[in-house]
């Protein structure tokens, strides 16, 4: 079973997988490992503009490796999940300090990087070395589930445990290579999420689901919870130069190492909180909220446009920069301010700005 499982997918990806993706060429553990860490929960037309971005900036771990973690940040900027630019960083830091710039080619030896698990270091050994090692990512773990009709939620452990049994498996000791590209190619194509194209998929004779005429139950969905709000209020404060001052969050926590505005509660009294903590002020606007989404919780953000009439050298502790949104800094921002940013841009320096529509759209964090 297991040979006719893995002939089948290889015979269909020689004739429709994808081959022509920007890190399917020049392959090397470098370009697979930065394409797995960007592709975790992110579609590859979102992601092509921006492996081509960081590969032209950083053609080598090397390169990462010694660049700021600002740069990184700002090139990351848009793409979300903004933990796995950190750990890509730290990843290549460690790569060239303790691996000699060289990635391990054992699976156990890559998963103990920053950022690197199980399935992303079984991707790095079997397509950057070609080494027989079985990956699981959601495309994966989608096609298993159907083909063996695997009961449950993959996020559980036991699911989770019965899934990497059946990769290993199958995974084969010929053209591990391919047959890792052509199984994430086979659920992100062919057995994908909704309207799987079934009568196209080289797995369908023995796809227990398919036989079922149940397809949609597998995987199991996720349990649903009712995600908790929070509401806050982000302070847009200029100068007189037109710039607007943004503060450096902590490194851990959302939007962590990223440039964003003073935040503080939607109770407090902008205004007056300004007068007491920063410094004069000359004008106030309230801008209309809007809702941002990340994956645990919503966050309703009131933006708040305040004139100052000098500009403080200091806020607390955080590391502040004075940002001009006619000429921008390269700096990691989060997408709310980015998208905030620019909005301000379009504006005349010298007025208070037409408020943000309050129909926007909810930014569903990635």
């Amino acid at each position: 079973m297991n040979q006719n499982f893995s002939k089948s997918v290889l015979i269909w990806f020689d004739r429709y997988g994808r081959k022509h993706l920007p890190w399917q060429q020049d392959i090397n553990p470098y370009r697979v490992w930065l394409s797995e860490i960007m592709l975790q929960q992110t579609q590859v037309t979102t992601v092509i503009p921006y492996f081509e971005r960081f590969i032209k900036k950083f053609p080598n771990v090397k390169s990462l490796a010694q660049a700021p973690i600002d740069e990184v940040l700002h090139l990351w900027t848009g793409l979300g999940y903004y933990a796995r630019a950190r750990n890509l960083h730290k990843c290549a830091k460690a790569v060239v300090d303790n691996h000699d710039g060289e990635f391990p080619s054992n699976v156990d030896e890559l998963a103990e990087l920053p950022g690197i698990g199980r399935s992303t270091a079984g991707a790095i050994a079997s397509i950057a070395y070609k080494k027989p090692a079985a990956i699981l990512d959601g495309n994966v773990k989608r096609v298993l589930a159907r083909y063996f009709a695997v009961d449950g939620w993959p996020g559980s452990l036991g699911v989770a445990n019965q899934l990497w049994q059946l990769a290993e498996e199958l995974n084969p000791k010929k053209r591990p290579d391919h047959y890792t590209q052509a199984m994430m190619d086979l659920g992100a194509t062919i057995c994908t999420r909704s309207k799987p194209a079934c009568d196209a998929c080289p797995l369908r004779e023995g796809c227990v689901a398919y036989a079922q005429g149940n397809i949609q139950a597998y995987p199991g969905k996720k349990p649903k919870k009712e995600l908790p709000e929070k509401s806050v209020q982000l302070l847009m404060l200029r100068n007189k130069a037109g710039d607007f001052l943004l503060q450096q969050r902590p490194s851990s926590g959302i939007w962590g190492g990223l440039w964003s505005f003073p935040e503080i509660d939607a109770d407090t009294n902008a205004q007056e909180y300004v007068q007491d903590k920063i410094g004069e002020i000359a004008d106030v606007e309230t801008w209309n909220a809007w809702r941002h989404t990340f994956s645990h919780y919503h966050l309703d953000i009131t933006p708040v446009l305040i004139q100052l009439i000098k500009s403080p050298k200091a806020i607390g502790e955080a590391k502040i920069h004075w940002y001009n949104p006619q000429q921008p800094d390269a700096l990691g921002l989060a997408a709310p301010v980015k998208k905030l940013l620019d909005k301000l841009a379009a504006l005349d320096p010298r007025s208070v700005s037409p408020k943000l529509n309050s129909k926007s759209q909810s930014n569903k964090s990635r």
